[in-house]
């Protein structure tokens, strides 16, 4: 009984100093983690904090960290002496039908070839995963000919069109529609359910959750997107957002809390939408990154 009594004194004593040296490295991870996010957030912060600065304030020497006076000039004159409306309504309304495009023509790619038996099935494949590993920007200058012999420059449809071609959200699909057992289409098949009605009635929605974090990440990836609008619209009434920040300026030189203020505002709208569904735009990424993998 001694000898038991002294044992579990000392194996407390030692999962006890275990515990705290798992509570320090702990801390020590935490305080790293710390670091690095306000680094990461301190450009952001700094950007909001310049567009309330007076333009005196901002190119005046010196380090502030919060505007002696809040100064909503910026803003003002974006909203008063620039197509900022118009720019948000032509991001809007090509980022929303950019990702509809993206996700119901993926959808019904992946559907074939995961559930229908044809000649050249794998081979289609192939050449999915082959444009999978090609980025946009070496398809640029032939997008530019195409649409511009199309005369589709300048447009919604010009914009649009080309940013259609997403073959992640193919691979994920088919992943996951490869999961979903055969027996489900046979039974909709003999119920007199065509493809479409089979996949838009039975595929999709058991895959729900992998549609909207696709539609989020699309949606957000198209807003933001800036290469291609920027060589396909030219003119203020069909710029997106992105791009139209770039007239932003003044016959004066840079006038940088403008410059901030319009970052600001462009970047806005995929902020909130991001805070809203984080987790959902988190999901996205672990499956596009799972793909890539």
């Amino acid at each position: 009984m001694s000898s038991e009594a002294i044992t579990r004194p000392a194996e407390s004593a030692a999962r006890l100093k275990g515990d705290r040296l798992i509570d320090f490295g702990g801390l020590a991870l935490t305080i790293v983690t710390l670091g690095f996010a306000l680094m990461a957030i301190f450009p952001v912060y700094w950007a909001v904090v310049t567009s309330f600065k007076s333009e005196t304030e901002v190119i005046a020497s010196g380090i502030a960290l919060w505007p002696s006076r809040i100064n909503t000039e910026a803003y003002e004159h974006i909203w008063t002496n620039t197509n900022i409306g118009i720019w948000y309504i032509n991001s809007f309304v090509t980022s929303t039908l950019i990702t509809a495009g993206v996700i119901v023509s993926s959808a019904g790619c992946a559907y074939a070839l995961s559930q229908l038996d044809f000649p050249g099935r794998r081979l289609i494949y192939v050449l999915i995963l082959a444009c999978f590993m090609v980025p946009m920007q070496a398809l640029i200058i032939n997008h530019f000919v195409l649409m511009a012999q199309f005369k589709l420059l300048n447009s919604w449809a010009g914009i649009i069109l080309p940013q259609l071609i997403v073959p992640v959200t193919i691979i994920v699909y088919k992943q996951f529609f490869d999961n979903v057992p055969r027996e489900f289409r046979e039974a909709a098949q003999m119920d007199g359910a065509g493809h479409f009605k089979t996949l838009f009635r039975i595929y999709l929605p058991m895959n729900w959750g992998i549609t909207s974090a696709l539609a989020i990440i699309t949606f957000i990836g198209a807003w933001n997107s800036f290469l291609w609008p920027f060589l396909a619209a030219t003119g203020e009434a069909t710029m997106t957002v992105p791009v139209g920040i770039t007239q932003v300026k003044d016959a004066y030189g840079i006038v940088y809390a403008r410059q901030m203020a319009s970052a600001v505002m462009a970047g806005l709208p995929v902020a909130v939408l991001y805070l809203i569904f984080q987790r959902r735009v988190t999901q996205a990424i672990m499956l596009s990154a799972g793909v890539k993998g």
